[in-house]
C-alpha cells in the first residue's frame, strides 16, 4: 500500500506558487507534497565569448540541495567542486529548457535557473524542470515587458516512475525510490515527444512490456501537470 492511498497510476499532490521570491526576476516554489524546491531564474546580456558571434541565446542551470533538506546534512558544493550527482542534474535541467525556448528569439541573452531543493523527498530532479518552464516564463514576461509565449517552442514537464516490488508506480517518493528495482525520470514535451528517459536498473530488470507501461502512465501524469502549469501561465498573463 502506498503511503496516502495512492494509486499506482496516481502522483503526489503538486502545487506551484509564482513569484515566491520577491528580488527574482521569476521564480517559484514548486512541492510535490514533500518535495519542495525553489526555482528562480535571471537573465543577463553577459553572454560568454564562445556567444558572442552567434545569433542566439543560451539557458543554463544550477542545482543545489540545501544542507538539511534531507534527514543527514548535506555538504554544500564549494567553487569548482561539484559533485557528479549535482553536474548531472544540473546538464539535465539546462538540456530541457533548450528544447522549450527558441534560443534564436533571445539574442545576446544568457538565462540562468537556479534550483535549490528545501526539501527532498524523491523526484527532486524532476521537480525542477516543471518549476523551471514556469519560473523561466514569468522571467521572459518581466525581462522583455512582452507576453512570453512567443519566445517558447513547447511546455515541458517531468516526472519520475519506478518498479516497486514487482509494481508500476508512478511519482515515486523517497521510500519507494530507495527500495525501486527500476527508477525511471521521463521528460517530455506539450505534443508528447521525448525529450528525455533517464532509466536504471536497481535489481529486477525491466521488459519492453514494463517499459512502454511506464512511458503510458508518466505521459498521462505530465499531461496533468500540463494542466496545473497553463493555469498558473494564465494568470500570469493576465496581470
Amino acid at each position: 500500500m502506498r503511503k496516502n492511498n495512492r494509486k499506482h497510476n496516481e502522483a503526489r499532490n503538486l502545487s506551484i506558487v509564482p513569484n515566491y521570491q520577491k528580488n527574482s526576476i521569476g521564480s517559484v516554489l514548486i512541492k510535490f507534497e514533500d518535495t519542495q524546491v525553489i526555482c528562480s531564474t535571471n537573465i543577463s546580456n553577459h553572454v560568454p565569448r564562445w556567444l558572442l558571434n552567434k545569433n542566439q541565446g543560451w539557458i543554463t542551470a544550477e542545482y543545489n540541495m540545501l544542507p538539511n533538506s534531507s534527514s543527514e546534512r548535506i555538504s554544500r558544493d564549494r567553487g569548482n567542486k561539484l559533485s557528479g550527482r549535482t553536474q548531472e542534474i544540473q546538464r539535465l535541467i539546462g538540456r530541457s529548457l533548450r528544447q522549450a525556448i527558441d534560443l534564436e528569439l533571445i539574442p545576446g541573452v544568457v538565462i540562468t535557473v537556479d534550483c535549490d531543493v528545501l526539501n527532498a523527498d524523491g523526484g527532486t530532479r524532476t521537480a525542477s524542470i516543471t518549476g523551471s518552464y514556469i519560473s523561466t516564463y514569468i522571467a521572459l514576461k518581466n525581462y522583455y515587458n512582452t507576453n512570453p509565449s512567443k519566445f517558447f517552442k513547447n511546455q515541458i514537464a517531468a516526472i519520475s516512475l519506478g518498479k516497486v516490488d514487482g509494481e508500476i508506480y508512478l511519482d515515486l517518493d523517497y521510500s519507494e525510490d530507495s527500495i525501486a528495482d527500476f527508477d525511471m525520470n521521463l521528460i517530455l514535451n506539450s505534443n508528447l515527444e521525448i525529450i528525455e528517459i533517464q532509466g536504471t536498473s536497481e535489481n529486477e530488470l525491466l521488459s519492453f512490456d514494463e517499459l512502454n507501461q511506464l512511458i503510458e502512465i508518466g505521459s498521462n501524469g505530465i499531461k496533468d501537470i500540463f494542466k496545473l502549469q497553463n493555469e498558473i501561465i494564465k494568470n500570469i498573463d493576465l496581470k
